[in-house]
């Protein structure tokens, strides 16, 4: 009886010991949450996200200083990265307030997330935002559940890639339902594949994060998308933060307009004010302090399928490049029924800014690309890539890069407004 009371004993010593620990660890976690991390870097946001994603993927460099957070619960977005690890800035724009709030949107779930995959037109004839004879107006506008709220497949996933896949049904403004499948590749690249995919050397002390994202989607249906039936485009948006000295850059292919069309369309949500958009030798400076609300948008023809945005505050030069066919058919997004649905934009910029009532989605900038029109037969895959590269250092050595990525040195970027 003793050495059974005696082991009795030692039991509950084990397990309270257990609990002891467990609470502990808990406890420890949840300060490193509150206190380890402080809000804006790439650590904080992988602490917050990780409460909202079990299953969040983090891809790493070999020296782990460029991260990226993907996930699959969230529509395959990659949400934010790295230049400088755990500590270092988090680029992109992630929407805390929303998710706080858990409300469910019916229009549009705003999470966030530097580089997201949608598919357009969102407005139009072919729009696949609004219901048949439907006013396209935004008490009308839903984002399809699919690229909203729904959640992706996972096929592959290593330390540097993953891969995501989802399919979709896809009714459309002139009544046809489009079924398709996407195919999602995020793949972490060195700086020896930046290197040499942007023919740039990185100069000594700026760190970067750049990533290839490679977009597929495949015609289902047993017919054809056609001008008759209605077809879709992807279309990549990328949110990063933006700050009262934030400027996007966008150079341009120059020449004449009835052959190349006009450089900008800057008349989305209105026209962006003179005084936040100018054109000067090939080059269209937009200022991106997220206070005030702007759209613009550049076609096949002109885009160079390269922008950038530089943000002073927090050393940071981003460049996107993408791709561009200026011979083929670019889709109409605009929500305007009336419009050719066969004339739109490969290249966008938006800077967000407070609606009419005072409320505001973020702020956040953006930089877009879109693909031509998806005209395809049952089972072809039109495929869409859209790369992003974040280099993080003092003004002079991030000079370099935007000389020969842009074609203008980053003392003209920071002085032009």
């Amino acid at each position: 009886m003793r050495l059974k009371r005696i082991c009795c004993t030692l039991l509950l010593v084990i397990i309270g010991s257990f609990i002891v620990i467990s609470c502990t660890g808990k406890q420890e976690t949840k300060n490193n949450m509150e206190t380890k991390y402080e809000k804006g870097t790439f650590g904080y946001d992988v602490d917050y996200l990780s409460e909202k994603d079990t299953g969040l993927i983090v891809l790493k460099s070999d020296d782990e200083r460029a991260q990226l957070i993907l996930s699959a619960k969230y529509q395959a977005k990659v949400f934010t990265s790295t230049a400088n690890g755990s500590e270092g800035n988090s680029h992109g724009f992630v929407n805390y307030r929303f998710f706080d709030a858990g409300i469910v949107d019916e229009h549009m779930n705003g999470f966030g997330g530097e580089n997201r995959f949608w598919l357009g037109p969102e407005g139009g004839q072919y729009s696949i935002y609004f219901a048949p004879g439907s006013e396209q107006v935004y008490d009308n506008w839903h984002t399809p559940k699919a690229i909203d709220i729904e959640a992706w497949g996972t096929k592959n996933v290593t330390k540097k890639e993953a891969t995501f896949t989802k399919e979709m049904e896809l009714p459309n403004y002139v009544g046809r339902t489009l079924h398709l499948e996407v195919d999602r590749r995020i793949t972490l690249l060195e700086d020896g594949q930046v290197e040499q995919g942007l023919s740039v050397t990185i100069p000594e002390g700026v760190s970067s994060v750049a990533y290839a994202t490679e977009n597929k989607i495949t015609n289902r249906n047993d017919f054809e998308w056609t001008e008759e039936t209605g077809t879709v485009c992807i279309w990549m948006l990328d949110m990063y933060n933006p700050s009262d000295e934030a400027v996007t850059v966008i150079p341009y292919n120059e020449g004449e307009e009835d052959e190349l069309g006009k450089v900008v369309t800057s008349d989305y949500f209105g026209e962006i004010a003179a005084e936040r958009l100018i054109d000067e030798e090939g080059v269209l400076y937009f200022k991106t302090d997220g206070k005030s609300r702007g759209k613009l948008g550049m076609n096949a023809k002109r885009t160079t399928a390269v922008a950038g945005n530089y943000d002073p505050v927090t050393k940071r030069l981003t460049i996107i490049t993408f791709d561009v066919h200026p011979d083929d058919t670019y889709l109409n997004q605009e929500w305007n029924p009336e419009r050719d649905p066969l004339v739109g934009d490969a290249l966008n910029a938006y800077n967000d800014g407070p609606l009419e009532d005072g409320s505001i989605m973020g702020p956040f900038l953006e930089l877009e690309s879109s693909s031509p029109g998806a005209f395809l037969k049952p089972g072809e895959t039109l495929t869409h890539r859209h790369n992003v590269y974040h280099f993080v250092g003092n003004m002079n050595d991030l000079s370099s890069l935007s000389e020969a990525l842009l074609g203008v040195s980053l003392e003209k970027v920071t002085s032009v407004f």
